[in-house]
Parts: structure tokens; sequence; C-alpha cells
């Protein structure tokens, strides 16, 4: 379990929405930092 809005918790979301590598540089999750996470869950959310 990740705490809420950490790393791990936004990696947790996007997997969850079928979302497991960054959508332009088609590279795994776990190797970005947090805010770039943070963008992606962003986007998500505005669809």
């Amino acid at each position: 379990m990740a705490y809420e809005y950490s790393k791990g918790w936004f990696i947790q979301q996007l997997k969850a929405a079928g979302i497991s590598y960054h959508p332009i540089e088609k590279r795994k999750l776990e190797l970005y930092k947090t805010y770039i996470l943070r963008r992606l869950y962003e986007d998500l959310q505005k669809r």
C-alpha cells in the first residue's frame, strides 16, 4: 500500500487505468519522477 499522492500511489492509479508506459516516450512509469506521474494522472482525470 502506498501513501496517497506518493510516487507509488500515482503508479497504482495509472496502472489501474490501463497505463503502464509513458504515452510519448514509451518507457516504464517507474523510471519517471513524481511530478511527471502527477501530470499524467491529472491528464487522465480531465478525460
